[in-house]
């Protein structure tokens, strides 16, 4: 009884928490802010791309506060720098680094969140504070148009709805339509040459409208030999959600558009196998596949378990 208490009660106290810390991290955001006129939103995108790429790769150290864009030591310290763990601000631009006293205490801590996003901030402002030249000092600081493009699509989002919390997802298949799914991630797969299955499909008839998973952009709408028409929309967490098999799109939806959950997008149908116009090789449904980007390379993970969490919590709202 003792057990189930507290799990409750950790259940209970999570909301508040992320609306807390969301809370703390916007605050950081508006202050650099108004220190440097770059639009906060640009500090949010970059912070949670890093998120999401520290979260999924074991070479990056953890984030010891909030703020969590890692500057590798030798870029903070200066690269002929003596002392790598250098926190004086006139030795560390004496020796080529970037690291920067944001709090005012005469020291540049890389451990100090202020100090980090007023450090990143003063980098990006040599290049200028609209959003091409930021464009570019994204680019000379990654030097990943793949890190760049993410960067910039989680821009959109967090301009468009003002908002940190953005993590919100629907189930596909709206309710009142028939549908059946179970685990096929990982199947073999022929046509094409041997292959594994890196989606769940979820059947259902022709037509059925198919939504938007997640607040994300449009990074891919079209024909593919294998998906058939297709639309992919990256979401906050640099993940990529794959809609395969659509009948049809629905009216305007173009790449570069802002998505979010429960938006319609497309209708099942079963395209794919051959060129463009390709249908009818399969029954009807919606491949759906997740795939994470960390930073360097992107991989398929399974979508089963999501899209059962995704279909209760629906199903216990109503």
């Amino acid at each position: 009884m003792v057990n189930c208490f507290i799990a409750q009660s950790t259940a209970y106290s999570a909301e508040p928490n992320k609306n807390e810390e969301y809370d703390k991290l916007m605050s950081l955001y508006k202050k650099v802010e108004t220190i440097t006129t770059i639009p906060w939103y640009v500090f949010a995108a970059v912070d949670q791309y890093e998120r999401n790429v520290r979260h999924s790769r074991r070479d990056i150290p953890k984030a010891n506060g909030l703020i969590e864009i890692y500057i590798k030591p030798e870029v903070w310290s200066g690269p002929i720098n003596p002392n790598i763990n250098d926190t004086d601000p006139r030795t560390i631009g004496l020796f080529g680094g970037i690291g920067q006293d944001g709090n005012g205490d005469q020291k540049a801590d890389p451990n100090n969140d202020e100090d980090v996003l007023y450090t990143f901030a003063n980098y990006l402002q040599k290049y200028g504070t609209n959003i091409d030249n930021i464009r570019i000092g994204l680019w000379n600081y990654y030097k990943r148009d793949k890190a760049v493009g993410l960067i910039l699509g989680h821009m959109k989002l967090y301009k468009k709805y003002g908002t940190l919390d953005l993590d919100k997802h629907a189930f596909p298949i709206p309710r009142g339509y028939n549908f059946t799914y179970h685990n096929t991630w990982g199947d073999a797969r022929g046509w094409g040459g041997r292959r594994i299955h890196e989606g769940t499909d979820i059947f259902a008839n022709y037509g059925v409208p198919v939504r938007s998973t997640c607040y994300g952009v449009v990074e891919m709408k079209g024909w593919n030999r294998y998906g058939g028409w297709r639309v992919g929309i990256r979401d906050i967490d640099n993940t990529y959600h794959y809609f395969a098999h659509l009948n049809g799109f629905a009216d305007g939806l173009k790449t570069g558009q802002v998505v979010e959950p429960g938006q319609l997008i497309g209708s099942v149908g079963s395209s794919g196998y051959g060129p463009p116009g390709t249908s009818g090789k399969f029954p009807p449904h919606l491949h759906y596949g997740l795939y994470k980007d960390n930073g360097r390379t992107e991989w398929s993970f399974d979508p089963y378990p999501h899209l059962k969490a995704w279909e209760r919590a629906e199903r216990k709202k109503k």
